[in-house]
C-alpha cells in the first residue's frame, strides 16, 4: 500500500466530514492508500461514516502525537499522511505531496500552502524557535520585536514558491514510513520536534505551495491575552509545558534547518 491517512478526531465530528468529503473526490489516481481515523476518547458517536474508514476508538486521550501514533502503528502504508479533521484537501494536493518525496530522497517532510477558509494565506512554515520565541507571539513584547517575531514566521519569502523550511504546521504533513511523533507532548511542539528529527537525519523539510490545503485554523491556546490564559485556558498550558519539554530535549541553542 503506498499511503495512510491518519486522521485525530477529538470533538470534531463535523469538521472531520467535511474532510472526508474532500478525500473521497481527491485524486488517487495511481495511488492504493487506506484511511484511519483515530478517536481520542472524545465522546464523539462516529456510526455512519463511510464504510471503507478504519476507525480505532483510543480508551484515553493521548494527544496530538500519541494519537496520530496510535494511527501509524496501526496502518500499512509506505507513506504517511497526517491530517487535521479541520483541514479541506484540494483535489490535487495528495498526489503533489507523494510524488514531491518520491521524487527526491533528500526530503524527508512535506507540508502543503495552508489557507484560511476565506481564501486567504496562513503562515504555516517556520525557522525553529529560540527560547524567547513564544513570549514574543504571545505577549506585546512581540510589537517591539516584530522583525524578529515575523522571520521565526518566514512571512518575508514568495509562499507560492517550493522551499526548504525548518518546520511545518502538524495540520497537514507527509512523510515515509519510519519517522513518528515524540509523545511526550501532549499537544503543541510535536510538529517542530518532527521536523528536527527530520533534519537530524539529514534529510529536508520542505514546503510545498502546489499543494493546496484550506484549514480552519483556530489558535485555541491564544483565545485570551497571555496574562488571563496562564490562568483560564488549560491549552496554554500544554503549550508551555510543551514549550519547555522541546527546549529541554534540544537545548536552548537555536537551530538552524540542515545545522543540528
Amino acid at each position: 500500500m503506498d499511503l495512510s491517512v491518519i486522521i485525530v478526531n477529538y470533538k470534531s465530528r463535523a469538521k472531520l466530514e467535511r474532510l472526508l468529503v474532500s478525500l473521497r473526490v481527491a485524486d488517487w489516481s495511481g495511488i492504493s492508500h487506506e484511511i484511519i481515523v483515530v478517536d481520542n476518547a472524545s465522546g464523539d458517536d462516529l456510526s455512519g461514516l463511510e464504510t471503507d474508514i478504519k476507525i480505532i476508538n483510543s480508551s484515553r486521550n493521548l494527544g496530538m502525537g500519541g494519537g496520530n501514533n496510535l494511527g501509524i502503528d496501526n496502518s500499512q502504508g509506505g507513506y504517511i499522511l497526517i491530517l487535521n479533521p479541520d483541514t479541506v484537501v484540494k483535489p490535487e494536493a495528495i498526489k503533489v505531496m507523494l510524488e514531491t518525496l518520491k521524487n527526491n530522497q533528500t526530503i524527508g517532510l512535506v507540508g502543503p500552502k495552508l489557507v484560511y477558509p476565506d481564501g486567504s494565506l496562513q503562515y504555516s512554515c517556520s525557522e525553529f524557535p529560540n527560547f524567547w520565541i513564544p513570549i514574543l507571539r504571545r505577549t506585546f513584547l512581540g510589537d517591539y520585536f516584530k522583525s524578529v517575531r515575523d522571520a521565526f514566521m518566514m512571512t518575508d519569502f514568495d509562499h507560492d514558491s517550493v522551499k526548504a523550511v525548518g518546520w511545518l504546521m502538524g495540520s497537514c504533513l507527509m512523510f515515509k514510513r519510519g519517522l513518528k511523533f515524540d509523545d511526550r507532548y501532549f499537544m503543541y511542539f510535536e510538529d517542530t520536534d518532527l521536523a528536527r528529527q527530520v533534519w537530524q537525519r539529514n534529510l529536508e523539510v520542505i514546503y510545498q505551495s502546489a499543494a493546496l490545503v484550506i484549514h480552519d485554523h483556530e489558535r485555541a491556546s491564544a483565545k485570551h491575552p497571555w496574562y488571563r490564559a496562564i490562568f483560564t485556558n488549560r491549552l496554554a498550558w500544554y503549550h508551555i509545558i510543551s514549550w519547555l519539554k522541546y527546549f529541554q530535549k534540544w537545548g536552548f541553542k537555536k537551530a538552524k534547518k540542515g545545522i543540528l
